[in-house]
């Protein structure tokens, strides 16, 4: 799904949370570590129920339950550390923001698939158009939607008795 290379990070994404969650008064539990370090264990997109699986799936048995997941998810989006992108069928998926740089995705409207892909130029034309309008950027998102090419090649059919007449 991506070919985005993380970058370095001088603090870990469990540290920042836990910046975070030290400014809206709260702290780190056991759970919410759990989640940030299987959300980090890779780079692919997830959605929540995604998630769930793959914490019920661990061989430690360490539980965490589903609405703990539901509120870290929201929390580390609010600590800047994830962030969702919609899918054509409703479904919205995690992503990492933390520790990756700027890019943008391509959507499949049929099948769901989702491309990473970073284009400088479409970072400088949106750095233009802000700086024209007086507009101060602190970030961009921009999804393109249409079909892959798995998706718009021609269905295989099977041979009918009758064509074979």
């Amino acid at each position: 799904m991506s070919d985005i290379a993380a970058l370095d990070k001088s603090v870990s994404p469990v540290d920042k949370f836990r910046e975070y969650l030290v400014t809206k008064g709260q702290r780190l539990t056991r759970e919410r570590e759990i989640i940030v370090d299987e959300v980090f264990s890779d780079h692919e997109h997830f959605d929540t129920d995604q998630l769930v699986a793959r914490l019920s799936g661990r061989s430690d048995k360490r539980s965490v339950s589903r609405a703990t997941v539901y509120r870290a998810l929201s929390a580390m989006n609010d600590a800047g550390l994830l962030r969702k992108v919609a899918r054509p069928n409703g479904r919205e998926v995690w992503e990492h923001d933390y520790g990756y740089p700027q890019h943008d995705h391509m959507v499949c409207s049929q099948c769901g698939e989702l491309f990473e892909f970073h284009n400088e130029e479409i970072s400088s034309l949106i750095e233009k158009i802000a700086s024209a309008q007086g507009f101060l950027k602190t970030s961009h998102r921009l999804e393109v939607y249409g079909t892959c090419a798995p998706c718009r090649r021609p269905k295989k059919r099977r041979n009918h008795k009758l064509d074979m007449i």
